[in-house]
């Protein structure tokens, strides 16, 4: 269906219809204090055609010939089946109807999704997934603070390894329901969680304790530690995952003795490709003990009276369209193409394929690693385990390391000192089951050759 713009003429005419003099008045609800006001930098608008060779020549600007930057997005391999089937129009154009089960076909993918996330997390229940990664734990924190009338505290305190992007969506979110985020240091050498200070913080009342695995620096906490800690000082546990790693690791619904209590994580890695910051999917899972406050859709199956199998909202929390501030949330939804994507990733790959996939990262990261430490002035930052991202110090600026290697379109890794001044020397490097050993080896070698020449420069 074409865009058809309203003419002023056909907007005042709707106006006038409501009784209201503008469209700003449409919005008078929103206090002045946070309204953006005049956009005066968006930029007239062009033809298509402009507009379509002004964005290959961006996508140009893009283009690599190899690249280990990880940083919460991954490039994996895509069977090609996957997207030939979710841009099928009978998917690509689907979306969540308020009378849900009319779409059968939706809610069975939805189903799918539910189950395959809950195995790999191990935990009761999914939801029908959430915007990304961020917002899944910004909705975590407010679920937690419903969840644990125990606790009665708007406090969360967050293991150090956070991704700080995602601690950042958080605050923007939480803060306006006046919840406190305390995040524990990391160890200096290992680059896990400080363990003391995370003792020290949990000393007073805290709704819960996040913990991510694997951590934004690469680094494995010891999560059944953390989670039994959390556990004993009355916090609920927020687990924060990496969904590849899950084929690999222990799986958060069974950390501690009691396993965590709600898990979050970005998709992205199941089936989605880099797009130059997006879309996402995020995901969320829950013990039974507090499904009650998870918002978004759950997707339940059934059978009729003829006993044939269907499939039903089991469960629809939030009610953003009926109870609108009494809602349990108002920014969830269901990422629809993407769920489909990432179902039909994990159907083709199956237990056997997620985890192959999950070793081949695995196995590169510790080669890659092996390689680099042998070159002069380059050390392993933190001596923590990691599965698939590592911090490698260098002898020079980050910074400038990467602008060097853009050079030869190669894209290093994601430079620390953006995140943290203390690690301006430090790359955040990242092997997926898309490098090969030569790969590997191209990157050191030029990797050693930028090196020298930032070396020479400094001379």
């Amino acid at each position: 269906m074409p865009f058809i713009p309203h003419t002023d003429s056909d907007t005042q005419r709707m106006l006038d219809v409501i009784g209201v003099p503008t469209t700003e008045h449409l919005f008078d609800e929103i206090p002045s204090n946070l309204r953006a006001g005049l956009l005066t930098d968006v930029p007239g608008g062009i033809s298509e055609m402009a507009l379509l060779r002004l964005m290959s020549k961006r996508a140009q600007i893009d283009s690599t010939k190899l690249s280990f930057l990880g940083a919460g997005a991954y490039e994996h391999h895509i069977p090609s089946a996957v997207w030939d089937i979710t841009t099928r129009g009978e998917f690509m154009t689907a979306y969540t109807p308020y009378q849900a089960e009319a779409s059968q076909g939706t809610l069975q993918l939805i189903y799918e999704f539910q189950t395959m996330i809950a195995r790999l997390t191990a935990m009761d229940v999914a939801n029908a997934s959430v915007y990304d990664g961020g917002s899944a734990l910004a909705e975590a924190m407010l679920m937690a603070v419903r969840a644990n009338k125990k606790a009665r505290s708007r406090r969360i305190i967050t293991a150090s390894g956070v991704h700080p992007k995602y601690l950042s969506a958080c605050r923007t979110i939480v803060c306006n329901q006046n919840i406190e985020i305390e995040s524990a240091q990391q160890d200096s050498r290992s680059g896990a969680t400080d363990e003391a200070m995370i003792s020290v913080l949990s000393q007073e009342a805290a709704a819960a304790m996040v913990i991510p695995m694997p951590g934004f620096y690469g680094c494995l906490d010891d999560v059944d530690r953390l989670t039994n800690l959390a556990h004993e000082r009355g916090m609920l546990v927020i687990a924060v995952v990496n969904p590849t790693a899950l084929a690999l690791l222990k799986p958060p619904g069974e950390w501690g003795v009691d396993g965590a209590d709600i898990v979050v994580g970005e998709g992205q890695p199941l089936g989605i490709p880099l797009a130059s910051g997006g879309p996402y999917l995020g995901f969320m899972c829950c013990s039974q003990a507090v499904v009650r406050q998870m918002p978004g859709r759950i997707v339940g199956r059934t059978v009729d009276l003829e006993g044939r199998d269907g499939f039903a909202l089991t469960l629809q929390a939030r009610e953003q369209h009926i109870r609108r501030a009494k809602a349990t949330s108002n920014i969830c939804t269901n990422q629809g193409l993407l769920v489909t994507a990432a179902t039909i990733y994990m159907s083709l790959l199956g237990d056997n394929g997620l985890r192959a996939v999950a070793e081949r990262c695995a196995q590169g990261i510790r080669r890659l690693q092996r390689q680099l430490v042998e070159l002069d002035g380059v050390s392993q930052r933190f001596t923590s385990p990691v599965f698939h991202e590592a911090t490698i110090e260098l002898p020079c600026s980050a910074c400038d390391v990467v602008a060097a290697m853009a050079k030869r379109r190669i894209i290093p890794g994601y430079d620390l000192g953006e995140v943290e001044s203390s690690l301006s020397k430090c790359l955040l490097i990242c092997v997926t089951e898309t490098k090969t050993d030569e790969d590997i080896d191209r990157f050191v070698v030029e990797l050693s050759e930028v090196i020298q020449s930032c070396r020479d420069a400094a001379i």
